[in-house]
């Protein structure tokens, strides 16, 4: 059992929080290893130079985690009051979401499975 009173117990665990500015979006209709291969490409980037990476590539995921740093830098800007300019990407991931299964009909009365793969992706920023 811990020790010491539910607010102190509290404080404790807030005082171990991440305080760097982060946006989550959770189930994306992207299988991971699709979102992996543009979060790759702009991990540690400055965000300028990563906005400009994902608006000129031709993935599906990249719309989406486009939109998602779009966000990220909000945050920054307005919860932590930190500057665009020296903002760069620490940290980027993506998790695996829930599958939805579906049935495809193939010949001879056989029903394959589709499985629709969902991901959850993160993305983390810091300041140079």
């Amino acid at each position: 059992m811990a020790k010491g009173h539910r607010s102190q117990i509290k404080r404790e665990r807030n005082a171990n929080k991440d305080t760097r500015p982060s946006a989550k979006l959770s189930y994306a209709r992207v299988s991971v290893q699709k979102a992996c291969f543009v979060l790759d490409a702009i991990r540690g980037k400055d965000v300028t130079t990563a906005l400009a990476i994902l608006e000129y590539n031709p993935r599906y995921a990249s719309s989406i985690i486009k939109k998602l740093l779009e966000s990220a830098i909000a945050n920054a800007e307005n919860n932590n009051g930190m500057n665009a300019e020296n903002l760069y990407i620490a940290e980027c991931y993506a998790n695996k979401g829930p599958t939805m299964k579906r049935i495809r009909p193939r010949a001879q009365g056989r029903a394959y499975r589709i499985e629709k793969r969902m991901s959850h992706i993160t993305v983390v920023l810091d300041e140079r």
